[in-house]
């Protein structure tokens, strides 16, 4: 289970990186992520990759809640705590996160585009959700990440354990404050089309 559990991350983590980038792409304002998104969505909505995708969504979700139940017994140390909580934020919301693209294509029928994202912190009190759903989401890939690095020095220093850990978590820290000031649009102007506010009434 868990050599597929890191296979599947692998896969998805290609995929989750790319994404980021297109949100931090954002910085340069909405008109910037769009043109990045219409660009790389051929290559992730490909009738042949995105079933593979969203395969391995479930498979990690369902795999690393499963994984963590079994070992909630044997579990000790700050740093296992650490993985063990970011892994179960990073599940439940991919799931909820994946639910809500494919609602919103589906059902919805809108282009889930930066102002699919950016609608649900114009609109109090629905900022007091999406906010930190989306700030903790970054900062749990990234300790997620960091806790699996540690994992792989764990002979090294404590100095170079500590790195491993604490720079791809500072980085996740910048990297969730840059993309929520971005969606919340204090970067830059946003205009949301009414069709994306609409949702949120």
């Amino acid at each position: 289970m868990r050599k597929f559990h890191r296979l599947s991350a692998c896969v998805l983590a290609a995929y989750i990186l790319l994404h980021l980038g297109n949100h931090l792409v954002a910085l340069a304002g909405a008109h910037a992520h769009i043109a990045f998104m219409e660009a790389i969505r051929p290559l992730y909505r490909h009738a042949m990759v995105e079933p593979v995708l969203l395969a391995c969504v479930l498979f990690q979700c369902g795999s690393g809640i499963w994984m963590v139940l079994q070992k909630r017994k044997k579990r000790y140390g700050l740093v296992a705590w650490l993985q063990a909580g970011s892994g179960i934020y990073l599940a439940l919301f991919l799931l909820f996160h994946v639910g809500a693209i494919l609602f919103g294509r589906a059902v919805l029928k809108l282009d889930t585009n930066f102002y699919y994202a950016a609608a649900g912190l114009a609109r109090m009190p629905y900022e007091l959700f999406f906010a930190p759903y989306y700030f903790f989401s970054v900062c749990a890939l990234f300790t997620h990440l960091g806790c699996a690095l540690y994992r792989q020095v764990a002979t090294r220093s404590p100095t170079v354990r500590s790195l491993a850990i604490g720079i791809p978590a500072g980085i996740g820290l910048l990297a969730a404050l840059l993309i929520n000031l971005a969606l919340a649009g204090k970067l830059h102007p946003l205009d949301i089309p009414t069709q994306y506010l609409s949702i949120y009434r």
